[in-house]
């Protein structure tokens, strides 16, 4: 018996010896079970939907909006995946990153002179140590993002890199200058002091910042924990400098007046770094 166009019909288009009578609901073919997708109205074929998907306006996932959006705090994660990236590169043999990049007192006077270490040194952390780099990452994580939104990405920048260069200088006056330094201790510490100046001036509760400020600072002084309280207290100082800045002009009016004191600032940390070559 020769079968009808009709009857022909009532069979799966992509599986002929399948019977079934669903229709995709966008071109109308038959298709069997294997071949459904379930769409808000009925079910499509696979090739509708290859069509469909391929039509669809491309949306970015919610974690990609939170990261790379408009008020993202992006400067926080790039510094977050630089650090974790350099202290990967600590761990590969041969490389030489840390002692290339790591920073002591003699490298500021005449004889090693080589003051970019000031600012390198923030970005390393002890390999025999994994907590270190993870403790301060997550510190900046908690911090990071609050004052990014605060001051915005640039100011952030500038408070983070001038704080780890003032905690270089910490090292440079009170430390002894064969013992080398690592870590983003002192940029984390000049976050907090910036935080502490602007929620005073906006009337914020900093008891709970004070209290953690202060465990972590008398950690320092623990025999055998290897960090350095001087990073410590010059990141700190130098945050407190940058935050009163920031805020005491934060008037619109005052934006030409803010960056020139902000580059005096800087001024002042390279004088700062230089004294040792006139001992």
């Amino acid at each position: 018996m020769t079968d009808l166009p009709g009857t022909a019909a009532n069979y799966c288009y992509r599986h002929p010896g399948r019977p079934s009578y669903i229709l995709c609901q966008r071109c109308g073919r038959t298709i069997c079970p294997e071949c459904q997708t379930q769409a808000a109205v009925g079910v499509i074929c696979p090739e509708c939907m290859q069509e469909q998907r391929r039509n669809a306006p491309r949306t970015k996932s919610a974690v990609l909006t939170r990261l790379t959006g408009s008020g993202a705090p992006v400067v926080t994660y790039g510094i977050i995946a630089v650090t974790l990236f350099v202290f990967v590169l600590q761990l590969i043999p041969g490389l030489g990153v840390t002692d290339r990049l790591f920073y002591a007192g003699a490298f500021s006077y005449p004889a090693l002179f080589e003051p970019w270490r000031m600012l390198t040194s923030v970005f390393l952390h002890s390999t025999g140590f994994i907590f270190h780099v993870l403790l301060n990452m997550y510190m900046l994580w908690i911090f990071g993002p609050q004052l990014e939104a605060m001051l915005g990405r640039w100011r952030f920048l500038a408070l983070y890199l001038l704080s780890g260069w003032a905690g270089s200088l910490g090292v440079l006056f009170l430390a002894d200058p064969r013992v080398g330094v690592v870590g983003a201790s002192g940029a984390i510490f000049g976050l907090v002091g910036a935080m502490l100046v602007i929620q005073r001036r906006l009337g914020g509760n900093s008891t709970q910042l004070l209290v953690l400020l202060g465990i972590n600072f008398v950690i320092g002084f623990l025999p055998g924990t290897n960090i350095s309280w001087q990073a410590h207290l010059g990141g700190l100082i130098g945050g407190v400098i940058v935050g009163l800045i920031f805020v005491q002009t934060r008037k619109r009016s005052q934006a030409t007046l803010q960056t020139a004191l902000i580059v005096v600032f800087a001024l002042i940390l390279a004088a700062l770094s230089c004294v040792r070559l006139l001992a």
